[in-house]
C-alpha cells in the first residue's frame, strides 16, 4: 500500500507568474488610488530621468517610483529625510516580489519641512563663505550690456524692458529658461554659466551686468532659486548679478548670493541704469558752472595783467639815469686827462728845484744835458701816460655805455615779453582758438550786435586759422555771383 501514488488535493496550482499576477490585480484593485506620508530614504534619480526610492516611518518601509513624465513637474528637490506626502497607485513589482507606490504627485509634509530644508542649505553655504559681503561685487554705473536670465514669455521680461526704455536704454541679451519645475535649477545655472562664458571683443557682446528674475510664487514656485548649483553659480559669477526673484516678501538663497537683491524685477531695471534725463540734466548745469567759472577766471587775470601793465615804467625811464651816467663820464674823462698831466708836470718842476745849486754851477754843462734829457724823458713819459689814460678812459667809457644800455634793455626786455604773453593768453586770439570769432566791419571795428551787423553789407569773419569775408543783405544767389 505504500507504493501506491498520492492523489492530489483540491488545492489548484498556479505558476510563479500566475500568483505574481493575481496579487498585483488584487493590490491595485484594493488601493487604486492612495496618499502616503513618509520620510524619503535612498531617493535617487536614474539616468533615464525616473526616480527611485522608498518611504519609511517608525514600523515600516514602502519603496517607490516616480516616473519622468511626472518627476518633471515637481516644484521642489526631494532629498533623503524629507517628509513628502506621496499620491498614486500602489502596485507590485512581479521581478522582485516587492510592492510599492507608482508616484504621480509629491509635496512636502508641510511648509515647515520645506522651510527647514532650505534653511539647512542656507547654513551650508553660508559656512562656506558664499554670502559674505566681501565676495560682493560693485555693480557698473552705465553697462554696456545687460543679460537677463528669465522666461521669455512671461511679463517679467515685459516690465524689465520698459523700465530700462523708460530710464536709459541699453542692449539687452535674454537668456530664456524655464522658471518652474525640474529642469528650471538646472537651466538657470547654466545661463548664468554661460553668460560668464562669453569672450570679450567676440561676435557676441559680454554683459556687464546680470538680472536673474522670476514674477512671485509659493515657496514650491520658487524653490529652483533655492538650489544649491544655481546659488553656486550665482556666487561664482565674475559678471555682478542682480536677483529680482519673486515680490518684495519673498527670500530665495540666490538674494543671499547675488551682489544686489532687488524686491521686485521693475526695481531691478531701475538699479540697473540711472535716469539718462537726470544725466543729462546734470551734466548742463556742470558745463554752466565751468563755463562761468572759466568766465572769472578770464576776467580776473585780464585785471590781473592790466595792473601789472599799469605799473611798468616807460622804456626811455628806465635807460635815462644809465644814459645820463655815461654822458656824465664822457664829459669828465678830458678833465681828468689835464688834472693827471699838471700832477706830473709839478712833479717834474719840483725835482728840478730841489737840485743843489753848486752842482748846478759845477756840472752846468752835464747837468744842462742831463736836465734836458730828463725834462724830455719826463715829458715824453707824461705825455704817454696821459695818452694811455686818456685811451683807457675813452676805451672804458666805449664798453660802458653798451653793457649798461644792453643790460638795462634786455632787463626791461624781459619784462615787457613776460607782460606782452600774458596779455596774449589772454587776449582775442586765444579765445578764437576755443572755436569763438570775432566779427569785423570793413573799417576794423568789431561788431558786437545784430543790429550793427545788419547795417555793413561787407563783414569781416576772423578764426584762430584766418579771416573770410561774408556779405549781408543780398540773397544766396547774388552772394554767390
Amino acid at each position: 500500500m505504500d507504493d501506491q501514488p498520492t492523489l492530489p488535493g483540491n488545492t489548484p496550482e498556479y505558476s510563479v507568474s500566475e500568483i505574481a499576477g493575481a496579487l498585483k490585480r488584487t493590490v491595485e484593485n484594493a488601493f487604486g488610488q492612495v496618499r502616503v506620508r513618509g520620510e524619503l530614504t535612498g531617493f535617487k534619480r536614474h539616468a533615464s530621468g525616473h526616480w527611485y526610492g522608498a518611504m519609511k516611518d517608525e514600523r515600516a518601509v514602502v519603496d517607490l517610483v516616480m516616473f519622468k513624465g511626472h518627476a518633471a513637474s515637481l516644484a521642489f528637490r526631494p532629498e533623503d529625510g524629507l517628509e513628502v506626502i506621496a499620491t498614486g497607485k500602489l502596485t507590485t513589482f512581479p521581478g522582485r516580489s516587492k510592492y510599492q507606490i507608482v508616484v504621480e504627485r509629491m509635496e512636502p509634509a508641510g511648509v515647515g519641512a520645506l522651510l527647514a530644508q532650505i534653511e539647512a542649505r542656507r547654513l551650508k553655504l553660508a559656512a562656506e563663505g558664499l554670502f559674505d559681503p566681501q565676495r560682493k561685487q560693485a555693480l557698473p554705473f552705465i553697462p554696456r550690456v545687460i543679460g537677463v536670465v528669465t522666461s521669455p514669455t512671461g511679463a517679467v521680461i515685459r516690465d524689465i524692458l520698459h523700465r530700462l526704455a523708460d530710464r536709459f536704454p541699453r542692449p539687452v541679451l535674454v537668456w530664456p529658461v524655464a522658471v518652474q519645475g525640474e529642469t528650471s535649477a538646472r537651466q538657470v545655472a547654466a545661463a548664468v554659466r554661460g553668460f560668464n562664458a562669453i569672450a570679450r571683443g567676440g561676435p557676441v557682446p559680454r554683459p556687464d551686468l546680470i538680472i536673474v528674475a522670476r514674477g512671485g510664487g509659493s515657496i514650491e514656485d520658487l524653490a529652483a532659486f533655492n538650489e544649491e548649483n544655481v546659488v553656486r553659480a550665482v556666487a561664482d559669477s565674475r559678471i555682478p548679478v542682480i536677483s529680482a526673484v519673486g515680490h518684495e516678501t519673498d527670500t530665495t538663497l540666490v538674494d543671499f548670493a547675488a551682489d544686489w537683491r532687488a524686491p521686485t524685477p521693475t526695481a531691478a531695471a531701475e538699479r540697473a541704469v540711472p535716469v539718462r534725463a537726470d544725466l543729462i540734466a546734470q551734466v548742463a548745469m556742470l558745463g554752466a558752472r565751468l563755463d562761468r567759472a572759466m568766465a572769472r577766471l578770464v576776467a580776473q587775470r585780464r585785471e590781473r595783467a592790466e595792473a601789472l601793465a599799469r605799473q611798468l615804467p616807460p622804456a626811455r625811464a628806465l635807460l635815462a639815469m644809465p644814459v645820463q651816467r655815461a654822458d656824465d663820464l664822457f664829459d669828465r674823462l678830458p678833465r681828468g686827462l689835464k688834472a693827471s698831466a699838471a700832477f706830473w708836470r709839478t712833479r717834474a718842476m719840483s725835482a728840478g728845484a730841489a737840485l743843489r745849486p753848486a752842482l748846478i754851477l759845477a756840472r752846468r754843462d752835464t747837468a744842462g744835458r742831463q736836465l734836458a734829457q730828463t725834462g724830455a724823458t719826463l715829458d715824453r713819459a707824461g705825455r704817454a701816460a696821459i695818452a694811455a689814460d686818456r685811451a683807457r678812459l675813452v676805451a672804458g667809457s666805449v664798453r660802458l655805455r653798451p653793457f649798461l644800455v644792453a643790460t638795462l634793455a634786455a632787463r626791461a626786455t624781459a619784462r615787457l615779453g613776460e607782460a606782452g604773453r600774458l596779455l596774449g593768453s589772454l587776449g582775442p586770439e586765444q579765445v578764437l582758438a576755443r572755436g569763438y570769432a570775432l566779427v569785423l566791419a570793413p573799417d576794423g571795428r568789431p561788431i558786437t550786435t545784430a543790429r550793427a551787423a545788419g547795417a555793413e553789407t561787407l563783414l569781416t569773419i576772423r578764426f584762430a586759422d584766418g579771416d573770410t569775408r561774408v556779405t549781408t543783405g543780398l540773397p544766396v544767389q547774388e552772394r554767390l555771383l
